[in-house]
């Protein structure tokens, strides 16, 4: 087991916050076109669990003026599917990324299309990127990790064809993504959905767990957004305790990266902490790299000379460890 985070930790905390820029003007988000990349659906067509057929069909978006620097989102999505982003020489790796956007949209670009050069061309990862159904009134606050699950076991399913290791598939999510990713490493195989074919039989446990500044707690540590949609009107102690990824950790999950910034005023550090310390007392290998400065959502956009812009290599390096037996 490895848990070598105290010094990170005092590091990060004792740093001075980073100076932050002030605010861009704020402006209506325009119609945008999802990524390129193939598109691959979840469920067969009709078959999405729970959904009706009259929820309107998801939207992409676009908040950015900088061409340069797109900072698209898409909600509304009922039909939840992948996008897969292959290299030309693959590595047999593949990675489920699960952007965030506070369980209100799922972002695009920070946390998707720009891990594309770096992750896909040049490391030679198959990064398969969901598009999850976000928490609203009438579907179950199951939806997300049902979509996680059979995201997972749809990978697996395609491996073979796509020259992939089918025992080697991690999974990566950001903020709120990282709680759907957190969810996935401990409720694997929880009964969250039907079974509607035989890719359903397949394990949805992922080979590793990457959770970078992720929402954990739904206490005292929450993003409020997040734990306020989510949970709705239902909030109460048990359901806010069953969301609470550090009360839901198992010793056969899988072993997982936390990494977070000291200084990320949206998602508290002490999410991450409280996740590492629980993963301690289960005896699940894990790491915990806190930064002193990133904020939150840095994403792949971090200062060159920084520590957090080491956090590509860091995550590289942890999924090449040697992997362990899966059940």
């Amino acid at each position: 087991m490895r848990f070598p985070f105290f010094p990170l930790i005092l590091a990060g905390l004792l740093a001075s916050p980073a100076a932050h820029a002030a605010p861009a003007a704020l402006r209506a988000p325009l119609p945008a076109q999802e990524a390129a990349g193939e598109r691959l659906p979840l469920w067969p067509a009709g078959q999405v669990p729970g959904e009706v057929a009259d929820r309107p069909a998801a939207a992409v978006w676009e908040r950015s003026t900088d061409p340069q620097q797109p900072d698209r989102y898409v909600d509304q999505v009922t039909a939840p599917y992948l996008v897969v982003h292959a290299p030309a020489r693959p590595n047999g790796r593949a990675l489920l990324v699960i952007p965030g956007g506070g369980y209100q949209r799922v972002v695009i670009d920070k946390e998707g299309t720009e891990l594309v050069p770096d992750w896909v061309d040049q490391a030679g990862y198959t990064l398969f990127v969901l598009r999850y159904r976000l928490p609203q009134p009438g579907r179950s606050a199951e939806a997300a990790l049902a979509d996680a699950q059979r995201a997972m076991r749809v990978i697996r399913a395609q491996a073979t064809q796509r020259r992939l290791d089918a025992q080697d598939i991690a999974v990566m999510g950001f903020s709120a993504g990282g709680h759907v990713a957190a969810r996935l490493a401990t409720g694997f195989d929880a009964p969250v959905s039907a079974r509607p074919d035989h890719i359903d039989a397949l394990s949805a446990r992922p080979s590793r767990a990457v959770l970078v500044y992720p929402v954990i707690d739904m206490g005292e540590a929450a993003h409020a957004g997040s734990r306020q949609r989510l949970l709705g009107a239902a909030d109460d102690a048990a359901l806010r305790a069953r969301y609470s990824m550090q009360r839901q950790v198992r010793a056969d999950m899988p072993p997982t990266l936390l990494l977070h910034a000291a200084d990320d005023a949206v998602v508290s550090v002490d999410n991450s902490l409280l996740m590492a310390r629980a993963l301690a007392a289960a005896g699940v290998e894990h790491e915990l790299h806190v930064f002193a400065q990133g904020g939150h959502g840095f994403g792949m956009r971090t200062a060159p000379a920084s520590t957090t812009a080491l956090w590509p290599q860091i995550v590289r390096r942890f999924l090449q460890s040697p992997q362990e037996n899966h059940p």
